[in-house]
């Protein structure tokens, strides 16, 4: 497992200030100051441990001074504190030392109680209650660690895209169409003109393809469909990539598994303890996705060779066939019908980077809502975790495609004028943030791992 870098930290606050992961560092004796939340208080009959939480972890204080133990009972749990004492060496405590002749000082008025008890090692509150108070009960270390993942997934992300020549861009999240797909959208007031909260940077992320032919986004996107289950949100977290000069949608592939082997390799090496802390069992990223196409997917788990779609169940079978026959925890099931996807996406045998065109009968104009396209959806652990593909890239395959679902190109003549002015063979890709960690960490329910989650039911906190 790789090493978390140890870079020197800039001083910030108190020069003496030493987090409690780094306390066993220093020698016994030597004079060291925490700063951080009191996650317990344990009174005996001669002595009271504190246990002090920041953002590196727990250590132990020594209370023995009659005087010291009776302020105490000022400082209630969660009260904000700084401790000064003397490094003590002791095996019995976490990070194997603790500080001994304290001196405490309260940086807060006492904490009201918590609505959880936080000091214990697992936490038993109801999901309501977890979100009710989000902004207290993410302090619980297990429940900060969902988060740690992500945040680790994110850096993995933006460093695996970054190596490959991506470049980082930052797409408008109130639009002025509400057309980029099927699902429902949220209106708002913009100066008096009608607008959206974006659904995804799609079309945006095409139209830089041709500025900087390789881009990618970390940002929220919204969808107003009234979903109530355990793996849908209002708002969550998208990684989208797209890149140009692509052959298909093999091409994309290839990203979105360096961008995942990324991602996990940050797991391991700036959230491992945050995974061992839940268990987590990291899955391994092939050198290559085992492929299935979509009509062979569905015979593998006897659905209707009509369907145009994969049911959960479908997806759940098709996991466990791809764990047990490539030794894989993903599976990349392709050439899933056209009616099922958005109206930019490449038909099958779509021309490409390299090849000759396509005449307008064997092009998008040919394609059949029942044919199949060059996307794909990737399954992680029998659950779909992305969906992307080839992009169509030529004007008159545009206006086709438009023609065939009825959508009136004047809506998207900003977007369509990219194409009018030359833009490449192109594909890509979304992966949903909260839904990748919750399916790392095996969460239920898909705001177990969501900071402040939004949908039908939760506006608030």
């Amino acid at each position: 497992m790789p090493v978390r870098p140890t870079t020197p930290r800039p001083s910030i606050g108190n020069p003496s200030r030493v987090l409690t992961r780094d306390l066993a560092t220093l020698p016994d004796g030597a004079g060291a100051t925490l700063a951080g939340w009191v996650h317990r208080r344990r009174p005996l009959a001669r002595v009271t441990f504190l246990v002090i939480r920041d953002r590196s972890g727990l250590a132990q204080v020594v209370v023995r001074d009659p005087g010291v133990i009776a302020g105490l009972a000022d400082v209630p749990e969660e009260t904000v504190v700084e401790v000064t004492g003397r490094v003590l060496h002791h095996p019995a405590a976490p990070g194997g030392a603790e500080l001994v002749e304290p001196t405490i000082t309260a940086l807060t008025e006492p904490a009201a109680p918590a609505p959880a008890e936080l000091w214990r090692p697992t936490f038993g509150a109801g999901l309501p209650t977890q979100l009710d108070h989000a902004a207290v009960t993410l302090r619980h270390p297990r429940r900060r660690a969902a988060w740690e993942i992500a945040s680790a997934s994110m850096r993995g992300f933006r460093s695996a895209l970054t190596a490959l020549d991506f470049t980082e861009i930052a797409t408008p999240k109130i639009v002025g169409t509400a057309t980029e797909s099927g699902a429902n959208v949220f209106g708002l007031d913009y100066f008096g003109r009608p607008a959206y909260l974006a659904q995804s940077p799609q079309l945006y992320k095409q139209m830089l393809v041709g500025v900087f032919e390789r881009v990618f986004e970390v940002g929220p996107v919204f969808r107003a469909e009234p979903h109530d289950t355990v793996r849908h949100l209002a708002q969550y977290t998208s990684l989208d990539a797209e890149l140009g000069f692509v052959r298909d949608h093999r091409d994309v592939l290839v990203v979105l598994r360096a961008a995942l082997a990324g991602m996990v390799e940050a797991i391991e090496s700036y959230a491992a303890e945050a995974a061992s802390l839940l268990g987590v069992d990291l899955p391994r990223v092939p050198e290559e996705f085992p492929v299935i196409h979509f009509t062979d997917a569905l015979a593998l788990v006897g659905a209707d060779p009509g369907e145009p779609d994969l049911s959960p169940a479908h997806e759940r079978a098709l996991g466990e066939w791809a764990r047990a026959t490539h030794g894989s925890d993903f599976l990349a099931v392709e050439g899933y019908p056209m009616s099922k996807r958005p109206f930019y996406t490449a038909p099958e045998g779509y021309p490409h980077a390299g090849a000759q065109p396509l005449s307008d009968a064997e092009g998008v104009r040919g394609a059949e809502p029942a044919a199949g396209s060059n996307s794909f959806d990737l399954l992680f652990r029998g659950l779909e975790l992305t969906t992307g593909g080839q992009r169509l890239h030529r004007p008159g395959d545009y206006r086709a495609a438009l023609e065939r679902v009825g959508q009136d190109p004047e809506v998207l003549r900003g977007y369509l004028a990219a194409f009018e002015h030359g833009m490449p063979p192109h594909g890509g890709f979304a992966i949903g943030l909260e839904r990748w960690v919750a399916r790392v960490v095996g969460a239920e329910n898909v705001r177990e791992v969501t900071l402040f989650p939004r949908d039908v039911q939760r506006l608030f906190p």
